[in-house]
């Protein structure tokens, strides 16, 4: 039986209930909260493995849990699956780009939910084990604080900055697609086109400055990191 917390933030009684059933059947602790205020208190006395968060709430914009808590160095490694009936695709983009590790639409089907939270937990599980990662004494990577300093500045990414930077450096030198870095972004959601990793890639190496320089383009193949 799974110890995992489950943290569901939904203004609907309904979708408490339905979404709290099945994740308990699926060996899960639950936690569901109607409103933020109530979800932020609970946040002093037991952090969450997971969050459920819906965008649609009655007291403060989902957008803007989701970017609370990614810029919060306490909360920033919880990883969040959106819930809600927004279907726009720039809704979609914009709640990954703010840190979501996933985005589900309403209506969903339950069983569907509970696997996308196990394979958002796996993700999370396969991430380096090491909480720190120096590279040439110029670049220092602090995985669990999820900050980033070049020659002892702090260098602020964004959370899919953040994530490129992680996957490339925990193997450095080997090459990853496009593709690869879009799956290690954002799972199965594919409705962004590749190129939005080159957008990524170059904004990364600008705020990096002089440890810019180890990430190579792979000519018509991908990025890797190399020191």
């Amino acid at each position: 039986m799974s110890s995992q917390l489950i943290a569901i933030v939904d203004d609907e009684p309904d979708i408490l209930e339905l979404v709290g059933i099945n994740l308990k059947k699926s060996g899960f602790k639950v936690n569901g909260f109607s409103e933020v205020e109530g979800f932020y208190k609970s946040l002093h006395t037991s952090s969450p493995d997971l969050i459920i968060l819906d965008l649609m709430l009655p007291d403060i914009d989902g957008f803007e849990v989701c970017k609370y808590l990614k810029n919060n160095d306490k909360y920033a490694s919880i990883p969040i699956i959106m819930l809600t009936a927004k279907t726009e695709e720039t809704e979609k983009v914009l709640g990954l780009e703010l840190g979501a590790d996933d985005y589900v639409t309403k209506p969903f089907s339950p069983r569907e939910l509970a696997a996308r939270v196990k394979a958002v937990l796996r993700r999370h599980e396969h991430k380096v084990e090491s909480k720190m990662i120096e590279v040439e004494d110029i670049l220092r990577i602090d995985l669990e604080k999820y900050e980033v300093a070049v020659k002892g500045r702090k260098v602020d990414l964004t959370p899919s900055e953040f994530k490129i930077l992680n996957l490339l450096v925990a193997k450095s030198g080997r090459i990853y697609s496009r593709d690869q870095i879009l799956d290690h972004l954002w799972g199965k959601e594919k409705f962004v086109i590749d190129r939005t990793v080159d957008v990524h890639i170059r904004h990364l190496r600008e705020k990096l400055g002089d440890a810019g320089r180890f990430i190579k383009n792979v000519r018509s193949i991908g990025y890797k990191f190399e020191a």
